[in-house]
């Protein structure tokens, strides 16, 4: 046999080799894209799900251990709770809402809306008093005329503000299965933490169950350090609103949740309403809420010391894009799945750079090897 018809054999069989990789790998692509249409719609809810289990972990482990090591009625107790603090406040929000919205129609069709005159205080208000305070008498003095021109923009923007409202029912839809996903995460903890190793492992060798402990442990860090302290600020800041009669405190009270994400002060929305508290009230309850909402504003300075994790602090610029680029791809949960990701894909990739991926995890000490005994004569 001629060289030639070697060289042309061993072609024929790397082109063929080829050929059949570039099938396999083909098909596996395919087979790959098409699961992930089949269920881009979940990625945000079981993601946000793995959030909420792995930050509510430890509380679980020790709920557990007061009820005699019940790991699963810890979970249901723990998922049932989280259910009803997203639903009810939901549920009320909205029932008000309804009834304020068909009120506001019915006094509209009746002639009887009316609005009550400004304060003299309105039009000493800086830059945007005498403004507010022309429309407001404008429309005290006559309603009729006030809604007939702002008619247009309603039409105008009615439509935008139904879709709105719809995309925040899908929000706390998404919510409530993120949170049931997390109930079933956390009676599987176990299973679920070996699974993730055995990942990690598989991607980065021999660090992959550091990598796991470094994720978790960032995981829980952002979610108390920047997610707990900005739900305790906004469910603050709405006690606040409620008790001075602000309304759409439920609103304002979202804002704030939405600032303290992304590590604004939340006295950038609640100093406006300062304003009007003091427009509306007497000097003592208007000083009392102003106060109020100082400590609310400030209150990050002393929760961040005693909610973030150790050794695994965020820079503010990695949690605030995490935060508006979550919610531009995935919108209202994206703002939390937002902060988590970034935080992490942070952490170890400076891990890396730093050369020392197990900065959460000491190594053992090595003992050093005997010295080989000096030979006999």
């Amino acid at each position: 046999m001629t060289e030639d018809s070697l060289e042309y054999k061993e072609d024929s069989r790397f082109i063929g080799k080829s050929v059949e990789v570039a099938v396999r790998i083909g098909l596996v692509g395919l087979l790959v894209g098409w699961s992930f249409f089949i269920i881009r719609a979940f990625i945000d809810p079981v993601l946000w799900g793995v959030i909420i289990a792995i930050g509510c972990y430890p509380l679980h482990q020790k709920l557990a251990a007061v009820m005699g090591n019940r790991e699963k009625l810890a979970a249901a107790l723990l998922t049932i709770v989280a259910l009803a603090v997203l639903l009810v406040p939901t549920v009320l929000l909205t029932e008000s809402s309804i009834r304020g919205i068909q009120t506001l129609k019915g006094k509209i069709e009746n002639g009887t809306l009316t609005l009550p005159p400004p304060s003299d205080k309105v039009a000493g208000w800086p830059v945007i008093g005498k403004p507010i305070d022309k429309a407001w008498r404008g429309a005290s003095q006559n309603m009729g005329e006030t809604i007939h021109n702002l008619t247009p923009l309603i039409k105008k923007y009615g439509k935008k503000l139904l879709s709105g409202l719809m995309g925040v029912g899908l929000t706390i839809l998404q919510f409530v299965i993120s949170i049931i996903i997390s109930g079933v995460l956390l009676v599987n903890a176990g299973v679920g933490g070996k699974a993730a190793q055995a990942v990690l492992s598989r991607v980065a060798g021999k660090q992959g169950e550091t990598l796991a402990n470094l994720a978790g442990a960032t995981i829980r860090s952002v979610v108390q350090g920047v997610l707990g302290i900005a739900v305790i600020q906004a469910v603050l800041a709405g006690v606040g609103l409620v008790a001075a009669g602000v309304p759409m405190a439920g609103f304002w009270a979202l804002i704030v949740l939405v600032l303290a994400i992304v590590q604004l002060p939340p006295i950038l929305i609640l100093g406006p309403i300062i304003v009007y508290v003091f427009s509306i009230h007497e000097t003592t309850p208007a000083v009392i809420f102003m106060l109020w909402s100082i400590l609310v504003s400030m209150s990050d300075t002393f929760l961040k010391p005693l909610l973030l994790g150790r050794g695994v602090e965020v820079p503010m610029l990695v949690i605030l894009l995490g935060a508006i680029g979550g919610m531009m791809m995935s919108g209202i949960i994206g703002l939390f799945i937002g902060p988590v990701v970034l935080s992490i894909s942070y952490k170890i990739f400076y891990s890396w750079i730093q050369n020392d991926p197990s900065q959460l995890q000491k190594p053992e000490p090595v003992s050093p090897e005997p010295k080989n005994p000096t030979p006999e004569t």
